[in-house]
């Protein structure tokens, strides 16, 4: 087996549970903001509908098209026009009010913490290199009592461009002395974190624990985060 001294970790949907804790704030904010009282009946129907515009957006942002404050307000803006509401203004509270939400929020996947504490044992220099907002991924963290295990935290924000560019996985050779010989990207985006790692010449592990077919290269497959003790 491979010897690597550098393991770099995405953070939603890969130790921090991003759907369930999402879920979480966007309930809590459809409840703060009233909304059923305005004309959105049914948080069951609402969530999904906020999460699909919510991917299509972030892929328009990965791609460019759109800036990061876009996004932060736009998902919540064309969820609302979705029920006629036509206000933006309450888009822009909501939105603010979800990443305060969002951020305190503290589920993560099973064996995270655990494997964590034993990555940190073995002495790998560990390091969480992330597209999401800065502040937000860091509340998440300290919240779920993660923070403490990374060395680096390399975001978007600060290497100015977004997995899976080449240029961010640089930046953060750069920031932690890193090779890609010597490292590991760990991530569920096949398109994103494992891509951009094979691209740039690291071995990648795709977290893939809902086992989705999917066209793509990959060094390894994990559906538990248990079976990377077998890698590391």
């Amino acid at each position: 087996m491979k010897q690597y001294h550098h393991l770099f970790f995405d953070l939603d949907h890969t130790l921090w549970d991003f759907e369930k804790n999402s879920i979480a704030a966007l309930n809590n904010c459809y409840h703060y903001f009233e909304l059923a009282s305005k004309g959105v009946p049914e948080f069951e129907i609402f969530e999904p509908n906020y999460h699909a515009h919510n991917d299509r957006l972030w892929d328009r942002f990965r791609k460019g098209n759109i800036t990061r404050e876009v996004l932060r307000w736009k998902r919540m803006h064309v969820t609302l026009m979705d029920y006629k509401i036509f206000d933006e203004p309450l888009a822009k509270a909501m939105s603010e009010k979800y990443l305060e939400s969002l951020q305190t929020q503290t589920h993560v996947f099973e064996h995270a913490i655990e494997l964590l504490e034993y990555c940190q044992s073995k002495g790998y220099g560990i390091h969480m290199i992330t597209n999401g907002f800065e502040q937000v991924q860091i509340e998440k963290m300290k919240n779920s009592n993660m923070l403490h295990f990374f060395d680096q935290l390399i975001t978007s924000e600060r290497a100015m461009c977004l997995k899976p560019h080449k240029e961010i996985y640089e930046y953060a050779f750069e920031k932690t002395g890193a090779h890609a010989q010597n490292s590991l990207m760990i991530g569920d985006g096949l398109q994103v974190d494992v891509l951009g790692a094979l691209n740039i010449g690291m071995d990648a592990v795709w977290f893939n624990p809902h086992q989705v077919k999917a066209d793509g290269e990959f060094t390894y497959q994990i559906g538990r985060l248990a079976e990377l003790y077998d890698i590391l």
